[in-house]
This record gives structure tokens, C-alpha cells and sequence, in this order.
């Protein structure tokens, strides 16, 4: 499949959430202030912004465009002394009076009532985690090169894109071992009113026991879309979900335009979308290249091992093992009853036999492997660089940050 010149190509979206914060690191509660800009949304509250890229031909060119759309938004909002909290936990606020449902009227009124529906059933603390999305599409042009003619071209298309979806939840637990970047918290997230830093053995919180799950384990049929979306449907008709949006597992399918049930039944699937990855405060934009280019290559591999039942039981496995590699202590994580590391070197190497003919694949795997010798983690340099004021620090990294992003605008335009 290697050998097909089209497949490396595809079709490559980021979304950043992010908080908005005053000078003094607080919750702005201030309205949001980017109106009908489709690139720069709310998210669950008024003051967490959605920084969403156009669909783009590559990696690079898809977090230059999150790039261009983040100093944009950070320079007007540095106008009003405020800032983008670039961490996947947020930073201190006394009270969830401080959260407030984002505010949509007239048409849209239903998103605000949706929100507050999530709200009743998980609280409004959960909604303040933050990460990045990152949405791939596999070409037109490949997808007719291996297109069997069989059947229908679009219920090939769902079922090819349907065994990616089995694999990319089976395996997602990998990426969470490689990219896990929020080790360290504010206490104020554990009960109203409290203060300092908190740790308690994650590397990333939201991939953890305390992130943002349902509350119930979703069991579903992946025997083909139909059936996918009816077993989704099962669980809305049953009111244990207020729609599909409220399907909180680490990979799921959309279609092209609304995001909705109707949509991906009646127009097929149009992209994966990859749900787990933290906003690392290492990278100027939330996420290093290398690990966006790493999860394009992984899901090239899925495509080339065969299909296989993605059983309730598996299911049930796949989440406890995605919420295992969100643990801070590398040696004391298990996969499946084996050392994490062993498990994660597994399917390295054979990335890595796989793309033997591509020097620079393989060197973004070897770097990946590098992550998993020593305390070479970004959650262990986060640890490290924050654990004694989680808050100020990280706030006083973002305003130099800012500043940098500012001049270098300003430059531009002269």
C-alpha cells in the first residue's frame, strides 16, 4: 500500500480550545468577543474560545494556519488585557459561578440549552478541560486507487474509515503515552475555594479516571455505519446521551458540514477525528509537528492491518487502557496486563519495519521512542518546570509568550 503514490495525501484540520484569561490569570467573564468568526468559536462556556483551522492539504500547513488564527485572536484580546490559557487545565477561579454556559439566543438558542444540560449532568468544572482536536481525511484520489468496486463506493468508503475508527480507539492508549502534557493542576479544580498546585499521579488529567467520560461505558456496533449510528441512537432514545455530540470516546467519525447523525448516514463519513491530545505548553502552538505528523503515520499503519470485531469487550478494554496511559509513573502503567512501555515499543518497531523505506518516518518514530527511555515525557519537563506555582508560573510564561507574538506581529506590518 506503500507503493500507492496517493498515500501519503489527505485532507488535515486542528482545533485548539483554550480559556480566556485577565491579567491576573481569572476567568474572563467578559463575552466573547470574536462574533461570526467561524475560526474562532466558544466552546462549553462563554470564556472558552475554539480556535478552528480551515481544511488543509498537510500537517504543516495546518498548524501555521492554527498558528496565524492564535496570534491573531491573542493580539486582540491583548488589546483588553486579556490572554489564551495555553493549558489543558485550567487556572484558579473561586467558584463555578465563575463558568458561565456560553451564551447563544434566537436560532441557536439550542446549543445554550444543550450546554446546560451538560452542565446538570457532569458540572460545569469538567467542561473547563481543554485540549486539541486534530481531524484527518484520507484523499479522493486514494480512496478511488483502492476502491475494490464490489460496492457501493460509499459504503466502502464508511467501512474502510469504520475499521480505522476500531483500531484508533483500540490503539488510542499509545498516544496518550506519547503526548500527555497536563501533570499539574490548580486545587481550585478538586472544590471551591481552594488554592495551590495540585498533583495526583497523571500525566494528562482529561485521559484519566477524571476526565471528561460519559458515565457509563458505550458499548457499539461497528458492523457497519448503519448500525454504528443506531447504536449511538440506542443510547440517546434511552436518555443516557443528550445527542452524538455527547459521545466522549477518544476517536469518533463526522461528516463534511453539520456534525450530526442524519448527516454522516445520509453523506458518509468525511474524516477521523483524534480527540486526545493536551494542549502542551511546551509547543508555541499547543502541539509539536512531529506528534501530529507521528498520529498521520500511525493511522497509514492502522490501514494496513486487517479488520477484526471490535467486541463490547474490547470496547470496555480499549477505554481502560486509554485512561491507564494517562498515569504520570511510566513503569507502573499496564496495557493489557503488560509493562506499557513493552506494549508501546511493540508497535513502534513495527512502525518502524513498516516505514523502513522513509527516513524521515522513521526518525519521527525513533523520536517518539525517545519519549519512553529516562523521563524524557513532556508530562516529566511539565512536572518539573511547574509543580511549585502552577498558576503564576504558567501565567507569567504566558505573558512573555504573548509579548513575543505581539512584536513579531507588529514587525510584520511594518
Amino acid at each position: 500500500m506503500l507503493e500507492n503514490k496517493y498515500i501519503f495525501e489527505g485532507g488535515f484540520g486542528l482545533e485548539r480550545e483554550t480559556l480566556r484569561v485577565t491579567a491576573d490569570g481569572r476567568l474572563a467573564q467578559t463575552l466573547h468577543p470574536f462574533k461570526n468568526n467561524s475560526h474562532l468559536e466558544r466552546d462549553f462556556c462563554e470564556n472558552q474560545l475554539e480556535i478552528i483551522t480551515p481544511v488543509c492539504d498537510s500537517v504543516d500547513e495546518a498548524l501555521d494556519e492554527l498558528g496565524r488564527l492564535s496570534e491573531y485572536a491573542q493580539r486582540l484580546l491583548k488589546e483588553n488585557r486579556k490572554y489564551l490559557w495555553l493549558n489543558s487545565n485550567p487556572p484558579h477561579f473561586e467558584t463555578e459561578e465563575e463558568i458561565p454556559v456560553a451564551q447563544y439566543h434566537g436560532e441557536k438558542e439550542y446549543k445554550r440549552a444543550y450546554r446546560i444540560n451538560l452542565q446538570r449532568r457532569y458540572g460545569k468544572r469538567l467542561m473547563l478541560y481543554s485540549g486539541i482536536h486534530f481531524n484527518l481525511s484520507l484523499s479522493d484520489d486514494f480512496l478511488k486507487s483502492v476502491y475494490n468496486g464490489t460496492e457501493d463506493f460509499t459504503e466502502f468508503k464508511n467501512d474502510l474509515y469504520l475499521r480505522l475508527l476500531k483500531y484508533a480507539n483500540l490503539y488510542s492508549w499509545l498516544l496518550v503515552l506519547l503526548t500527555a502534557a497536563s501533570p499539574i493542576y490548580d486545587l481550585s479544580f478538586d472544590g471551591d475555594n481552594l488554592r495551590g498546585t495540585g498533583f495526583d499521579g497523571y500525566s494528562s488529567r482529561r485521559n484519566g479516571d477524571k476526565g471528561y467520560w460519559n458515565l457509563f461505558v458505550p458499548k457499539l456496533d461497528y458492523s457497519s455505519l448503519s448500525r454504528y449510528v443506531e447504536s449511538v441512537e440506542n443510547y440517546i432514545n434511552k436518555g443516557a446521551l443528550f445527542s452524538a455530540g455527547e459521545l466522549y470516546l477518544p476517536v469518533r467519525l463526522k461528516p463534511q458540514g453539520e456534525n450530526s447523525l442524519k448527516n454522516l448516514v445520509n453523506n458518509g463519513v468525511d474524516h477521523i477525528e483524534f480527540r486526545m491530545f493536551d494542549i502542551n505548553p511546551l509547543a508555541p502552538n499547543g502541539i509539536f509537528v512531529e506528534d501530529l505528523k507521528f498520529s498521520h503515520y500511525f493511522l497509514i499503519y492502522l490501514l494496513s492491518l486487517p479488520d477484526f470485531e471490535f467486541t463490547a469487550d474490547l470496547q470496555v478494554r480499549a477505554i481502560k487502557n486509554h485512561k491507564a496511559a494517562a498515569g504520570f509513573y511510566l513503569d507502573q502503567i499496564a496495557i493489557n496486563g503488560y509493562p506499557a512501555v513493552d506494549a508501546a515499543f511493540g508497535i513502534l518497531d513495527d512502525m518502524r519495519i513498516y516505514f523502513s523505506d522513509f527516513a524521515e518516518i522513521t526518525e519521527i518514530i525513533d523520536y517518539q521512542c525517545s519519549k519512553l527511555v529516562g523521563k524524557n515525557r513532556y508530562s516529566d519537563m511539565i512536572y518539573r518546570a511547574y509543580l511549585k506555582d502552577f498558576h503564576n508560573d504558567f501565567l507569567k510564561q504566558i505573558k512573555e509568550r504573548s509579548d513575543v507574538t505581539v512584536c513579531a506581529n507588529c514587525l510584520e506590518r511594518v
